[in-house]
C-alpha cells in the first residue's frame, strides 16, 4: 500500500510522518508552496526531513491560493498575530483571533485533494498522511477528526482506488506530539514550526509558543534552548 506524506516541515507533520514509519512504508513527501511567509524555510525543511528518511521530495506550487487570501500567514502587509503564553488555551479570545488572523481559505481541503491526484497513480488504496492535532482543531477546524472523516467520505467519491486520509497524530496535543517525538528521535534541527520567515523561528508566534509549551511540558529545556535560544 503506497504512502504520501503532506510534510510542512513542522512537528505535527514530522511526528506523523515518523509514527506511520513505525509500520508502513512511505514513497512520497509533499510540500506545498503557496507564498507563505516561511515558505523558503518550510520548504528547506521538508527536503532536509524526507532526506533523512529517505523519502522522494517534491515542490508543489499553488500561486492562486496566495492571491485569494488576505490572511497574514501570506500577506505581509498584515501583523502576524501574536498569543500571549497564558492565553493559548483560551478558545473564546485570544487563541481564537489568532487562527482568524491566520486562516487561508481552505488550505488543508486543498492540499488533500491535490494530494489524492498524486495517490490515484499509486495503485490501490493508497494513504494520505497528515499531521493534523486535537490541541488546533479546537481553532482550526479542518485539523479535526470530523473534518478528517468527511475528506474520506469525499475522496470515496472522487478517487478510483479509494485514496484515504490518515493521521496518526490526530487525537493528540501538541505536548503528546512532542513526547512521540522525542521517543522517535526526530531530526528537531530540521524542523521549523513558525509563522514567520528569518534566520531563527521567531519564538513569537502562535505555532513557536505552542510547540515551546510542549517541549518545556516534556521537561525538554535542552531543546527549548537549542531550536529558540532561550
Amino acid at each position: 500500500m503506497a504512502g504520501i506524506v503532506l510534510l510542512s516541515g513542522g512537528l505535527d507533520s514530522t511526528v506523523a510522518l515518523a509514527l506511520y514509519l513505525e509500520k508502513n512504508r512511505l514513497d512520497l513527501a509533499l510540500t506545498f508552496d503557496y507564498g507563505q511567509r516561511a515558505r523558503i524555510q518550510e520548504i528547506s525543511a521538508a527536503q532536509k526531513i524526507a532526506e533523512h528518511y529517505q523519502l522522494a521530495h517534491r515542490v508543489v506550487p499553488i500561486p492562486f491560493l496566495q492571491e485569494q487570501t488576505r490572511s497574514a500567514l501570506v500577506n505581509r502587509s498584515e501583523d502576524l498575530p501574536l498569543v500571549d503564553y497564558s492565553k493559548l488555551d483560551d478558545l473564546q479570545g485570544q487563541a481564537l483571533a489568532s487562527a482568524r488572523q491566520v486562516w487561508v481559505p481552505n488550505r488543508n481541503g486543498l492540499f488533500l485533494n491535490i494530494g489524492a491526484v498524486f495517490a490515484e497513480n499509486m495503485g490501490d488504496a493508497p494513504v494520505l498522511i497528515t499531521g493534523f492535532n486535537r490541541e488546533e482543531a479546537a481553532t482550526f477546524p479542518d485539523n479535526s477528526l470530523e473534518f478528517m472523516e468527511a475528506m474520506n467520505r469525499s475522496l470515496s467519491f472522487s478517487t478510483q482506488n479509494k485514496v484515504t486520509v490518515v493521521s496518526p497524530t490526530s487525537v493528540y496535543t501538541k505536548k503528546e506530539i512532542v513526547s512521540e517525538g522525542l521517543r522517535l528521535q526526530v531530526p528537531w534541527q530540521y524542523i521549523w514550526s513558525c509563522y514567520e520567515s528569518g534566520e531563527r523561528v521567531c519564538g513569537q508566534c502562535e505555532s513557536c509558543q505552542r510547540l515551546k509549551r510542549a517541549l518545556l511540558n516534556n521537561q525538554a529545556q535542552d531543546l527549548v534552548q537549542e531550536l529558540f535560544g532561550a
